[in-house]
């Protein structure tokens, strides 16, 4: 009998997919991006030693008191601001961005709006 997979098990797989072509170097890490039903998170990786150089996300003590609400395009938009200042701080300017597996519309797309706006550049 054939398993039913599930909307986490698909978006899984099409994360694994694009990630065998996206990958991030020491001069252009990866922006990963996790959504949650309640919470967005954004990290900038360099996959080459496996560590997170910058990371983000509506839980940050900056963003937290601000947000009315943690679950909006919004609050999206805000944490991609925050991760693209913290980064253009690190001497980040460039890096690929890794959708997670999630479709590039909403939140998705306001993060990385944000992080444009605030001096990234893919």
């Amino acid at each position: 009998m054939l398993k039913k997979i599930n909307r986490n098990e698909k978006r899984l797989k099409r994360h694994g997919r694009a990630r065998q072509n996206i990958y991030g170097t020491p001069e252009r890490p990866r922006l990963n991006v996790f959504r949650s039903s309640n919470h967005i998170y954004a990290q900038i990786i360099d996959d080459t030693k496996g560590h997170t150089l910058v990371a983000a996300s509506t839980l940050d003590s900056e963003l937290k008191n601000v947000l009315k609400s943690t679950d909006t395009k919004e609050a999206a938009k805000a944490v991609g601001e925050l991760v693209g200042k913290r980064a253009v701080e690190k001497g980040i300017e460039e890096v690929v961005f890794d959708r997670g597996g999630y479709i590039y519309h909403g939140r998705i797309k306001e993060l990385a709006d944000g992080a444009r706006g605030a001096g990234l550049k893919f």
